[in-house]
């Protein structure tokens, strides 16, 4: 990671500490029927969702690959034994099994080339009845070809077949001009999706 794509996501964190959590995580936590009161935050961030989601009564394990974000989370909950920090990858993370899955905004900085494998193993860990939250990247977004870092884009139709095995709550998709957090201005093409796992 360059010293200015560290710099633009300590910037993110920085005000990402200050927003609530996301209305994905909320309805995840409403809809999960699986009787387990177990979370993954993937891509945690400032930890938003993982306050929300331990004042659910969630047990939550929480991870994401910027030493910047585990530092925040690891002063943040330190004294909750409840909640599990650490530093990974969507593709090394041990997946317990849970009740709850969030991905929000995360997702499509997952390995391009071992995303089916990945995917397999994440909603693997979700038990039956339990549900997954989430968003992907469209492949008209302006990250898609143009980022610092590796992206998953997906079409709407790969995205839907994801979810087979699944009865989809929600889809959203957005496809238009907008901003950053941090205020610069993108084309954004993603899907946010809720979805509960029957099989």
């Amino acid at each position: 990671m360059t010293s200015s794509t560290a710099e633009r996501w300590r910037g993110y964190y920085e005000k990402a500490i200050q927003r609530s959590h996301h209305p994905l995580t909320e309805m995840a936590a409403q809809e999960n029927r699986s009787g387990l009161n177990v979370a993954v935050d993937c891509g945690c961030g400032a930890g938003g969702d993982i306050q929300f989601l331990r004042e659910q009564g969630y047990q939550v394990h929480g991870f994401d690959i910027n030493v910047d974000s585990i530092e925040i989370c690891r002063q943040r909950f330190e004294q909750d034994p409840l909640i599990d920090i650490s530093q990974d990858s969507f593709e090394q993370f041990d997946y317990p099994t849970t009740g709850v899955l969030i991905a929000n905004a995360s997702l499509y900085f997952a390995e391009p080339t071992q995303f089916t494998r990945t995917w397999q193993r994440l909603t693997d860990a979700i038990e039956i009845g339990g549900v997954f939250a989430g968003g992907f990247m469209g492949v008209a977004d302006d990250w898609a070809t143009h980022s610092d870092h590796t992206i998953t884009a997906l079409s709407r139709l790969q995205v839907e077949a994801l979810f087979d095995g699944f009865t989809i709550l929600k889809f959203d998709e957005r496809n238009q001009p907008g901003k950053t957090a941090l205020g610069r201005h993108k084309h954004w093409h993603t899907f946010s999706v809720v979805a509960r796992k029957i099989r």
